[in-house]
């Protein structure tokens, strides 16, 4: 049964709360658990072994990237190619899907063994924490390859009409891993590699999971043989969106590989502990918004490739207001309540002191961060990959890159502390990267506009009858 044409009928207010709500819960569960690896670690463990995990995270997040490369991708196309009532041209969106998610995992997973040494350094390990780190990534490298499957596979979920499949699907899998953290953390007493144990058995779950649900008949999209057969305009459509979040997530892991190293300079190893819990704690924000994000990209994919353009703007206004109103929250919490919430993870006195200046910094602009992400979570879901790509990289590798050199040698200068310079850094590339946001949106105002129809991107060998793809 085609459960995707809701999109075009139903109150868009009811459409993003029923797409929404569960990318929300599978976002915010998501990063419970990831907050829980560390709770668990810096209270049975130690302060270095934050730093350790922390050290990986950017790592992890490159492969995460592959996995929103081919997944974002998918998804997007799949909406829109959904809103034009193509099921067959979906089918081989979700078989190629799957062939780039294999070719990217052997990649990776084949890299990552060869070469994890020279990456865990190059990102900022220390002889303190590379133990910890390497210890971590040797389990763990297979559960990323697997979390790359159901990242795809679960979008493609939420696109065909989904959501709540979706969710639980991924929040069963963190449930999962935050019960397999307790038991091998704190009873078996495995330390970091209880951790990573857990992560990867909860995302082999996840992955089961997803692949059973394209193969059972009541899908309404599903499996089929002719999906499989390898399209290169299906690849570089899927990739081209994809890139967005693709270069977001990349481009984050090497920043903080960057970042490391300055906080390493500035503040030495407590201060990577530090960075490692703020930064879990903004991203559990910055999930929250990502989730509302993704409940939008369905509703507004499809609309946008229908040519409902009245709903596209009123769906796109809403996840706005949303998206503001839970920085603004979030940011109120971190500056008021900083060493509260640092002592959720750790009670180490001085990896909490130097978090607390971090914790204000690095979050006081989260409303701005809700901008930019939703702007930029928009232009991929509707097909414009390029002012995506714009919007998600500014922030992070236009502005936060070179400041993060020039602001403590400023402050410094001035007779203040270079580390605080690090964290200022942060805060200001937040500003300039909401400011560029806002005027690429102005250029844009016109797919909002009725009569608007959305460019098609087709096969050039197309000759047939549908604005679709070539009969084969």
């Amino acid at each position: 049964m085609d459960k995707t044409k809701d999109l075009e009928i139903k109150p868009i207010g009811k459409l993003l709360l029923t797409y929404a709500l569960p990318a929300v819960i599978t976002q915010v569960v998501a990063s419970v658990y990831n907050i829980v690896d560390r709770v668990f670690l810096g209270q049975y463990v130690g302060a270095m072994a934050i730093a350790g995990l922390a050290i990986t995270m950017p790592i992890m997040n490159i492969i995460h990237a592959f996995g929103s490369l081919v997944g974002v991708g998918a998804s997007s196309r799949m909406s829109i190619v959904l809103g034009r009532k193509d099921v067959r041209w979906a089918e081989k969106i979700l078989g190629n899907s799957m062939l780039l998610t294999f070719f990217f995992g052997f990649l990776f997973v084949t890299g990552g063994y060869l070469f994890m040494d020279r990456i865990l350094e190059m990102f900022g390990a220390s002889a303190d924490t590379i133990a910890y780190a390497r210890e971590y990534m040797q389990i763990v490298l297979p559960g990323m390859f697997l979390t790359t499957v159901t990242f795809n596979l679960t979008g493609l979920i939420r696109a065909s009409g989904y959501p709540t499949k979706s969710m639980w699907i991924m929040a069963g899998g963190a449930i999962l891993n935050i019960g397999l953290d307790a038991l091998f953390i704190s009873v078996f007493g495995w330390g970091i590699a209880g951790a990573a144990w857990a992560t990867t058995l909860s995302m082999a779950s996840m992955a089961v999971v997803s692949v059973l649900h394209f193969v059972n008949s009541k899908s309404f999209i599903r499996f089929k043989r002719h999906a499989w057969a390898p399209k290169l305009y299906i690849f570089r459509n899927v990739l081209l969106i994809g890139l967005s979040p693709f270069l977001m997530n990349f481009a984050a892991s090497f920043v903080v590989a960057l970042l490391n190293r300055q906080l390493i300079h500035y503040g030495g190893d407590l201060a990577v502990g530090a960075y490692g819990i703020v930064n879990t704690y903004a991203s559990f924000l910055v999930m929250f918004i990502l989730g509302l994000c993704q409940g939008m990209q369905p509703i507004a994919g499809y609309n946008y490739g229908a040519g409902h353009n009245h709903r596209l703007k009123e769906v796109f206004t809403l996840t706005m207001k949303v998206s503001v109103l839970t920085g603004i929250i979030g940011a109120l919490l971190a500056v008021v309540l900083p060493r509260i919430i640092l002592r959720a993870f750790t009670d180490d006195a001085a990896l909490i002191d130097i978090g607390v200046p971090a914790m204000r910094y690095l979050n006081v602009m989260m409303p701005l961060i809700g901008f930019t992400i939703t702007n930029s979570q928009f232009f991929q879901s509707i097909d414009k990959p390029w002012i995506a790509i714009t919007t998600s990289l500014s922030r992070q590798v236009l502005f936060l890159i070179p400041m993060i050199y020039i602001t403590p040698l400023i402050i410094s200068r001035l007779g203040g502390d270079g580390l605080s310079g690090v964290w200022m850094a942060c805060t200001a590339s937040d500003v300039m990267g909401a400011i560029l946001a806002a005027v690429l949106l102005s250029t844009q105002l016109k797919v909002f506009r009725p009569g608007y129809v959305a460019p098609v991107r087709k096969p050039r060998k197309e000759h047939g009858p549908t604005e679709a793809e070539p009969k084969n």
